[in-house]
């Protein structure tokens, strides 16, 4: 008996060096929000921005979820001039993530918005420092995401057409946030310059200015695809001022008559 109680002593001494010490992990709070270039919040209404928290050294996902919320307060954000300490980030959306941590950790924080248009979805990321126990809250840890969410509404991928056709293109430009294209609001459509490239069977054939269709986001132009073959019709936006870009595509297929 004594020898059987030595032997289950050996053995749970030696499981002890096996088991990870987790009992001086601290739950450190770290909040994260996503920040359109040039606008608000990227939030619930826009499928928020799926983010990463991971180990630099290892690469350990340490924490992953979405920033939910709304775009925060547009008169603080677009108008008032923000002094070193103002808090911007109040009532928007934002990821609390809980780090299980026992040492300072340099963690990378990757946000990929905006994950309802993932034809405009962008990647940010940044690094920096956690130390158990500091939580970095209120603002937290903002990166801000440039780009357009440019989505061609007409024509749908891949119509097929007989015959020369004359087709309104249609496309919704906003900033990534979601934020309204008007001459009513921050994000006027005169600076940003919308156009189509259109490409016959690879080849550009022409690039056509879109216009502000009076509809807030909504630009148009006329395409007249005169001749049988493979269209392709890349939509761009662009603001010189701030370099937001966004990019959506759609196809043509124009057959013999």
């Amino acid at each position: 008996m004594k020898k059987v109680l030595g032997t289950l002593a050996v053995f749970f001494v030696f499981m002890a060096f096996l088991v990870p010490d987790t009992a001086h992990s601290i739950p450190t709070k770290l909040t994260i929000r996503v920040k359109a270039k040039d606008a608000k919040f990227i939030g619930s209404s826009m499928g928020g921005a799926f983010v990463l928290v991971k180990d630099v050294m290892t690469g350990e996902v340490l924490a992953k979820g979405f920033t939910k919320g709304g775009t925060g307060n547009t008169k603080l954000l677009m108008k008032t001039p923000i002094a070193r300490g103002v808090k911007i980030g109040e009532k928007a959306a934002k990821f609390d993530a809980i780090l299980d941590i026992d040492e300072p950790k340099k963690v990378e924080i990757i946000a990929q918005a905006p994950y309802a248009q993932p034809q405009a979805m962008q990647k940010v990321s940044v690094t920096t420092w956690v130390i158990p126990g500091k939580d970095i809250t209120g603002d937290g840890i903002i990166l801000e995401l440039p780009g357009y969410v440019v989505d061609i509404l007409n024509p749908s991928a891949h119509t097929m057409i007989k015959g020369a056709a004359k087709i309104k293109l249609t496309a919704s430009v906003t900033p990534m946030c979601g934020c309204p294209v008007s001459p009513k609001t921050f994000w006027h459509p005169d600076a940003i310059e919308v156009a189509a490239i259109v490409k016959k069977n690879n080849k550009i054939v022409d690039t056509i200015p879109m216009k502000f269709s009076g509809k807030t986001n909504i630009f148009e132009a006329d395409l007249d695809l005169t001749q049988k073959g493979a269209y392709t019709i890349t939509v761009y936006a662009f603001d010189k001022e701030t370099g937001n870009t966004g990019v959506d595509m759609t196809s043509v297929i124009i057959l013999k008559k």
